[in-house]
């Protein structure tokens, strides 16, 4: 479960109440929850408050019911989300005891990014490699014909390492909102516009000034939230219309009323343009420099020393960007390539060196190690290599790559119980009107986490777009999300900044840097790990993310989805029954024509037109199965104007748990959803005679259509 409210203040939510199975095992005031107060097993990774999740409130703990689940809030909670996962039957479930503090996971999920999670497996390998590596060329990390796995893949490359500069002391003033500066400086007469520069202290977030060249309004200072221990440097073009043939600029900074708070500068460096060399600087505190360009200040406010690092410096930084993106690993699993993911991507950080700490990766900014843990299951061979298209010569680089014997593993993957790993990439501009695309699937298998690279504007609307997934073709979404930083488990744009959790983070954000593309430009990061919450899917999947609000806003996306899979399909179409095959079986349903569009896609939703029954008495359907099926896969399209449709099930007479709906939307009234009928009623058979009996009080059953699928397996 995710909640977030307006700048991450839950106490307006007030209680949260899970049922499971009729019974009360959460009641408390959803802050208390989140922040750890219940005691284990909601704790601290597996509840994580807004501040430790930079916006969002996070329960991650897993609650299995048998019969029924309810949760519930005392007042609106406006944004969240509840996954769940529903089965064909019970067996091996048992109802969640909060009594049971779950020491072990918690624990294990503390050590997230120092170890390997899973548990030691006999007779493991260890393939390690010195190497130097040419650009265009393929090194071949480990090879393995013993049928097994996987189990880690870790490369150390130390010219990804960024070295931290040291401290630096400046000098400075603030002024209030109305209050200012202003100074002259020295330009290049022959200019074609003027790049003036300036550092500022990060730790106050909200700073807007506007800027005036000789009383002419230049140019702002944009905003930028507050993250407090560095320097930052933002910079504003001065249009050549007011600079050039000059020789001398009367600059004005002005705190605008918009900033959130006052506005500090410590000193300004003048360029002739973007990279070129400065030709005035002006030291803010510093009394010579201060005379010398006469510098005066109105409504100040604090006059002081501030003791920050700097950014990075840009070539390394460039270098060590250039080789995170172009840095391929690959691994072929029985004679196909299944991973083919730039390394930085792969191991969470995206574009830019940045600490990675989860349950499955790990990333070493200080040493430039890389380290997966996925289990990578094959049953002959498997081969891992590191692929350099960076266009850079690496040299010194390490691997160790962890196999493991295990014919369980390897009988698995040949029968199909276990899919290949895969990891797969993609990097594109966004296109207008058309969400953009982390994995298109075909076959059966699980969806387990993406790790994703955003650029766009500073101001991170891109960000208000929501993920999608759709499973096994269906209209209707299986996930539904409220905004991409709130798939990575933040809130408001990353309220409070980077965080690493064990299963979702926001490792890295530049704004208003060389390093993200230039000025007024927002480089972020994010991963999601699915583990518990695993997506899975028969015949295929599709993975999408809105950019905007209405699919509207330019960025440049790069991810590397995360998922098992085997090329064949675990469901098959068997039978299929229209309305009017179902209206023979039910003469007293109500019968009419709806033309409307299915929820998922905000800007061009698919819309359908097509007859509809509603049925207030049983519905009958006697429907072609596989006798080789492991279960029955029951699917309806459907009128969700009215909530809480309902109908007892029964199969061949055997009677199962009642399939209910408890959604609703009147202006997207579509609806795919779907009923799992257990082996138990369903195996060796090669009809089945379904039975939908609306309960007594609840609106009546609606359906245009249903689809049954066979499980194979």
């Amino acid at each position: 479960m995710w909640f977030t409210r307006w700048q991450g203040d839950l106490t307006g939510t007030g209680r949260l109440v899970v049922e499971l199975d009729g019974k009360r095992v959460v009641d408390a005031p959803l802050a208390d929850v989140v922040s750890g107060r219940l005691g284990a097993p909601f704790v601290a990774p597996l509840v994580a408050d807004p501040k430790q999740s930079s916006g969002g409130a996070l329960i991650s703990v897993p609650m299995p019911y048998r019969k029924s689940m309810r949760v519930t809030t005392e007042h609106n909670p406006h944004l969240y989300q509840v996954g769940y996962r529903s089965f064909a039957d019970a067996e091996g479930v048992r109802t969640f005891d909060p009594g049971e503090k779950a020491e072990d996971v918690v624990e294990l999920l503390r050590k997230a990014g120092t170890q390997d999670p899973k548990p030691a497996l006999a007779g493991s390998v260890e393939h390690r490699a010195r190497f130097d590596l040419a650009p265009g060329k393929t090194r071949r990390l480990a090879h393995s014909t013993v049928p097994g796995l996987v189990g880690a893949v870790r490369v150390r490359l130390p010219q990804t390492v960024l070295r931290v500069p040291p401290p630096v002391e400046d000098t400075g003033r603030a002024y209030r909102r109305g209050g200012g500066s202003t100074f002259t400086v020295a330009v290049d007469p022959g200019n074609r516009g003027v790049l003036l520069t300036r550092p500022l202290d990060r730790g106050i977030g909200g700073q807007e000034a506007r800027v005036y060249v000789d009383g002419e309004s230049a140019g702002e200072w944009k905003g930028l939230p507050g993250e407090g221990g560095r320097w930052d440097e933002q910079g504003v073009e001065l249009p050549a219309a007011l600079t050039a043939g000059r020789s001398r600029l009367t600059i004005r900074t002005e705190c605008a009323e918009s900033s959130t708070s006052d506005c500090n500068e410590f000193t300004y460096w003048v360029r002739n343009a973007v990279g070129g060399p400065v030709t005035d600087t002006v030291d803010v505190g510093g009394p010579s420099s201060e005379q010398a360009h006469g510098y005066r200040i109105s409504g100040e406010t604090w006059r002081g020393t501030r003791t920050f690092r700097p950014l990075r410096d840009a070539r390394q930084a460039d270098e060590s960007r250039a080789l995170l993106r172009g840095l391929r690993l690959r691994a072929v699993f029985d004679g196909v390539r299944t991973v083919d993911a730039p390394l930085g991507e792969f191991t969470g950080s995206g574009f830019v060196m940045a600490p990675v700490r989860s349950l499955m990766q790990q990333l070493d900014p200080q040493t430039g190690e890389f380290v997966a843990w996925w289990p990578m299951p094959y049953a002959r061979s498997a081969t891992v290599e590191l692929y350099n298209g960076s266009g850079r010569a690496v040299s010194g680089g390490t691997s160790s790559v962890t196999t493991t014997p295990s014919e369980g593993h390897a009988r698995a993957v040949r029968t199909g119980t276990e899919g290949y790993f895969r990891a797969t990439s993609r990097a594109s501009s966004t296109v207008a009107d058309r969400s953009w695309e982390f994995l298109s699937a075909q076959g059966g298998g699980k969806l387990v986490g993406v790790s994703h690279s955003m650029q766009g504007a500073a101001d991170r609307y891109h960000m208000e777009g929501d993920e999608r997934v759709f499973a096994d073709g269906s209209s209707t979404p299986q996930v539904h999300g409220t905004g991409t930083e709130d798939l990575y488990r933040g809130a408001w744009y990353f309220l409070y900044g980077t965080y690493l959790q064990p299963l979702n983070g926001h490792p890295a954000r530049l704004t208003d840097s060389p390093e993200c593309g230039g000025w007024h430009q927002d480089c972020s990061s994010g991963y999601r790990l699915l583990l518990a919450d695993a997506v899975p899917f028969g015949r295929s999947l599709r993975f999408t993310v809105e950019h905007g609000p209405y699919d509207d806003l330019p960025a440049d996306y790069a991810a590397t989805t995360y998922w098992y899979g085997q090329d064949g399909p675990r469901l098959r179409r068997t039978d299929s029954v229209a309305a009017d095959d179902v209206s023979q079986r039910a003469p007293m349903s109500e019968i009419g024509t709806l033309a409307a569009c299915f929820e998922g896609e905000y800007r061009k939703p698919q819309t359908l037109t097509a007859g509809t029954r509603t049925a207030r008495v049983p519905v009958v359907l006697d429907v072609a199965v596989d006798p080789a099926n492991r279960g029955v896969v029951l699917r309806r399209t459907g009128d969700q104007e009215k909530a809480g449709q309902r109908v007892r099930v029964q199969v061949d007479g055997h009677s199962l748990p009642d399939w209910y709906q408890p959604l609703s939307n009147p202006d997207r009234r579509w609806l795919e959803d779907s009923y799992q009928l257990p082996a138990s009623v369903t195996r060796g058979k090669d009809r089945l005679r379904v039975t939908l009996s609306p309960v007594k009080g609840a609106p009546g059953w609606s359906a245009a259509s249903y689809e049954v699928d066979s499980v194979l397996r």
